[in-house]
């Protein structure tokens, strides 16, 4: 690493001279000038590390000084010295943002462990802004992949989000993103240099939830042998992240709703109060107006909680971006080994209804990425239940072209885009209701309910496909 570099300003040769001497001796580099013009000049041009200057100085002052200073470059440590030192220019010198001030009197040690306090406060200005440039890197939006229309607006709603306080609640499916969502509202915030903590709520009994949420003071139940601070303690200046926010406990959503609303916690087993600062993100994967129409969640907490809704669409509804998905999980989990994948394969992938989301797709594909010996990926290394889902709509009366024998399942990249699109949407439409019967135990009012039509569209359609 280079030597870190202070820039020296005093209208007296001397006092510059002396000062350069004693701070080389202690490795750094020295840049010098005796007018305050000369000086900002260097601030804005060689970026030093520390600002070293003079208070009283002819044409412009210290102060004034350190004002441009910090215009030039906000986190400059800049250290005020003066042969005139008293309280009150030492005060307004510090209210103005210096970081430190010395009387022309000082020693040698005074002098090397002032500067290099600050240098300790610029590398640590450096590393949260490297934090922050690597929180954004790994769970900024770029992470979240899609094209389609619904993923956009998913994508401008995280954004304007971002740079709100406002509590937000993240809905969709199991499997959708809610956490990786969350996180990009965070690093994307304000306070992407705190902490972001996550909570899983349905994980933890009662007890143990309202302890790991609040802390508990030595003592306060049996096996607590030390104070533990709480998440939302730890969460301070940062993000909480509620996930399963539905499957909290009522008891524990009063005191969720108090802390919210006075912003302060009380640890268990203990009487005084602390002060604490997080933005909630929840997530969950319920109806949370009809949780609280039944009872199970409270109205005032549902109205903290949601003040913006990000709903996530389930990869059913977006599987335009199937592709995208695919081969970004491909780069991922193949590692250069895969030019990518081979025929059929991506058709095969867009006729199943993904149950299990996104995280099933990733699942998938790792797996395949583990299983493949080939350059590319093939039908080969997919799963049984994938093909499955396949080979039933292959077997779909109504796929052959003018009602023959069923034609093979291939892409349908030699077919005109719009009998491509119909043949491919009765792929999908049919893969879909049949997956949706099974997940409901062939309850067609239930399957009907999640799929957003009634029952008599719903048998139209079972009637439609032949579906038994």
């Amino acid at each position: 690493m280079s030597a870190r570099r202070v820039l020296i300003l005093d209208d007296e040769p001397d006092m510059v001279e002396n000062c350069t001497r004693i701070l080389r001796r202690a490795g750094l580099k020295c840049l010098t000038a005796t007018d305050p013009k000369e000086g900002l000049a260097l601030v804005e041009t060689e970026r030093p590390d520390v600002l070293l200057t003079d208070v009283k100085m002819p044409g412009m002052d210290g102060l004034e000084v350190l004002r441009r200073a910090r215009e030039l470059d906000p986190t400059l440590p800049v250290i005020m010295i003066t042969a005139f030192a008293t309280i009150e220019s030492a005060v307004e010198a510090i209210k103005e943002g210096a970081f430190d001030y010395l009387p022309k009197n000082f020693s040698v040690d005074q002098l090397t462990v002032t500067v290099e306090r600050a240098l300790k406060q610029r590398l640590l200005h450096e590393e949260n802004r490297n934090l922050r440039e690597q929180l954004q890197e790994a769970f900024g939006l770029e992470n979240l992949v899609g094209r389609s229309p619904l993923m956009v607006q998913v994508f401008e709603l995280i954004k304007k989000a971002a740079r709100s306080e406002a509590n937000i609640l993240v809905m969709g499916e199991s499997g959708t993103g809610k956490e990786l969502v969350a996180r990009a509202v965070h690093a994307n915030s304000p306070r992407a240099s705190h902490p972001f903590i996550p909570v899983d709520c349905a994980s933890l009994p009662e007890n143990l939830l309202e302890s790991e949420l609040f802390g508990h003071e030595k003592g306060a139940f049996t096996g607590a042998i030390r104070t533990k601070f709480g998440l939302m303690e730890t969460a301070d200046g940062g993000t909480l992240f509620l996930d399963e926010i539905a499957e909290l406990p009522l008891g524990l959503q009063v005191k969720l709703l108090r802390a919210l609303q006075e912003r302060q916690i009380r640890r268990v087993g203990g009487t005084s109060v602390m002060d604490v600062d997080v933005r909630l993100v929840s997530a969950t994967n319920r109806d949370l107006r009809e949780a609280v129409a039944k009872g199970q969640f409270r109205e005032e907490l549902y109205y903290r909680v949601n003040v913006i809704e990000i709903r996530l669409p389930p990869l059913r509804d977006r599987l335009g971006d199937l592709k995208l998905l695919a081969h970004a999980f491909l780069k991922k989990y193949g590692q250069g080994r895969f030019s990518g994948f081979d025929g059929d394969t991506l058709a095969v992938l867009e006729a199943y209804a993904w149950p299990g989301n996104v995280r099933e797709l990733q699942n998938i594909i790792e797996r395949a990425c583990a299983l493949a010996d080939g350059e590319r990926i093939t039908t080969l290394d997919l799963p049984e239940h994938i093909l499955s889902a396949a080979r039933r709509q292959e077997a779909q009366p109504g796929r052959a072209a003018g009602g023959g024998a069923s034609e093979p399942l291939t892409s349908g990249a030699d077919l005109p885009l719009k009998e491509a699109k119909e043949r491919w949407m009765h792929v999908l439409e049919g893969s879909y209701l049949r997956d949706l019967l099974e997940r409901h135990g062939g309850n067609i009012s239930a399957a009907a309910k999640a799929a957003g039509i009634d029952r008599k569209t719903f048998h139209r359609l079972i009637g439609k496909y032949q579906i038994k």
